[in-house]
């Protein structure tokens, strides 16, 4: 009988050779599958909006927006996942890499296991909290509960492709996220029909534990540069699982923070004089056509933190802060092109999920001329946060985090709530300019490179 594949071996041309290519060869997989990713949302939300209505997509939107505040926590460890993965990749330890993947895949699941249910019943009061209207209400419910239920495929998924990145393979991320996204939507053509909102959750649900089923396969079967083996597939190990929290919680507050200040807007575009016609334009307009940016952002974050990260691992400290530099620059172009577009060509966008007409248009087109400028600030932002948290410094990003998108945009929304009755106009301001604070902190801190210092390392575990 045949013995096990050999392992694959890291990708050392990100610590080796040119810097710009390099950079490419992590970003563009990643900024591609976020795309695809994004993209698939937006035809989730047209297919919706154009069987269901409006308030169908505010509820989608409302959903996904108090789904990221769980989810995000539960993903904080895929953080500090990839600082260590970053490091030790760099370094060229397979066999870190391979325990460290491990104990994240069982504090994952052991997490889901734990806050799924309290997701599940707590669901109601949620959507009292964010004030939704009747309307969108009652589409939210089912959508909602049934992504906590069944968020396992999606935790899975997201902490597999960032241990992946970490690694140097963007490309294997890339084919598992299209995959999904193609399945995904192939589902909810299918059951958006029959199902209506609670249609696209099942999509969703069903997608991703497929994909995150092959993807283990591959996982146990020496398939990836990441492996399982009987040496790593071990109990809890508390040490690893305190350096993932470590590194990761941090990342998992700053995420909370930013979505809780989401459902805080929500809140505010609630109570404005014309609140579904606001939530369905803020789902549109940022949920849906400003991910563009924000998901390539993501991506280019993740490539900046893998690069800083291995390239700090491998002793290049100079090498990693010109790559997080490349970074930036590419985000930067991204955000223009579609800014323009925000600009140029707003009513066939708003046209994709049908609202070219009424309240809904109006607002829309004033949302997506504020969006147009602060996809700059927001793409810089990102990709520098992405270099300090490489770097393992996840502790700056948090405390930016606080002051950028919770003090600034809700402080100024409650100030201008208390003089006179909010305009949409004035929730769209508080989001650019949290988005300018993000970008300016970010960078002055990056400039710093107090990062150059920071160790990341395991300590042995206790003998049993």
């Amino acid at each position: 009988m045949a013995g096990p594949a050999s392992p694959k071996k890291f990708d050392r041309s990100l610590i080796e050779g040119p810097l710009a290519p390099a950079v490419w060869k992590l970003a563009w997989p990643t900024m591609l599958q976020n795309l695809v990713a994004g993209l698939q949302g937006v035809v989730d939300h047209a297919l919706v909006g154009n069987m269901l209505g409006f308030a169908a997509n505010a509820g989608i939107g409302v959903a996904w927006q108090i789904f990221l505040v769980v989810i995000v926590f539960m993903a904080s460890l895929f953080t500090g996942q990839a600082v260590l993965v970053a490091r030790f990749a760099g370094a060229g330890d397979h066999q870190k890499v391979n325990t460290v993947v491990y104990q994240a895949f069982i504090t994952a699941v052991g997490m889901f296991l734990i806050l799924a249910p309290i997701g599940y019943f707590a669901t109601p009061f949620l959507l009292t909290l964010v004030n939704a209207a009747p309307e969108v209400r009652a589409q939210a419910l089912p959508f909602l509960r049934i992504n906590f239920v069944f968020s396992i495929g999606m935790l899975l998924f997201f902490m597999l492709s960032a241990a992946l990145r970490a690694a140097g393979d963007a490309r294997t991320p890339l084919r598992l996220g299209v995959t999904m996204t193609v399945l995904n939507l192939v589902f909810n053509l299918l059951l958006i029909p029959k199902f209506g909102t609670a249609g696209s959750a099942m999509g969703t649900a069903i997608a991703s534990s497929l994909v995150s089923g092959y993807a283990l396969w591959l996982l146990f079967n020496n398939k990836l540069v990441v492996h399982f083996t009987p040496e790593t597939c071990t109990r809890p190990d508390w040490t690893v699982i305190r350096s993932l929290f470590k590194f990761g919680l941090p990342t998992g507050v700053q995420g909370i923070a930013m979505n809780v200040a989401g459902v805080m807007l929500l809140r505010f575009i609630g109570g404005l004089e014309h609140s579904a016609a606001a939530q369905a334009a803020y789902t549109i307009g940022y949920t849906e056509l400003f991910s563009m940016i924000t998901w390539t952002s993501v991506g280019l974050m993740g490539a900046a933190a893998t690069i800083a990260g291995q390239n700090l691992g491998a002793g290049q400290p100079d090498r990693a802060l010109h790559g997080v530099y490349a970074a930036a620059k590419i985000g930067l172009k991204v955000a223009a092109v579609v800014g323009a577009m925000f600009l140029i060509i707003p009513i066939p966008l708003l046209g994709i999920f049908g609202a070219t007409e009424g309240t809904v248009a109006d607002i829309g087109r004033q949302l997506l001329r504020y969006l147009a400028l602060s996809g700059f600030f927001i793409s810089a932002a990102l990709t520098f946060t992405g270099g300090l948290q490489g770097t393992g410094d996840t502790k700056s990003p948090l405390f930016i985090t606080l002051v950028s998108q919770v003090a600034i945009p809700i402080g100024l929304c409650t100030v201008l709530q208390s003089f006179r009755q909010l305009q949409p106009a004035d929730i769209w301001l508080a989001i650019l300019l949290g988005h300018f604070t993000r970008c300016a902190l970010s960078f002055l801190r990056f400039r710093q490179a107090k990062w150059r210092q920071i160790k990341v390392d395991l300590e042995p575990a206790a003998a049993s």
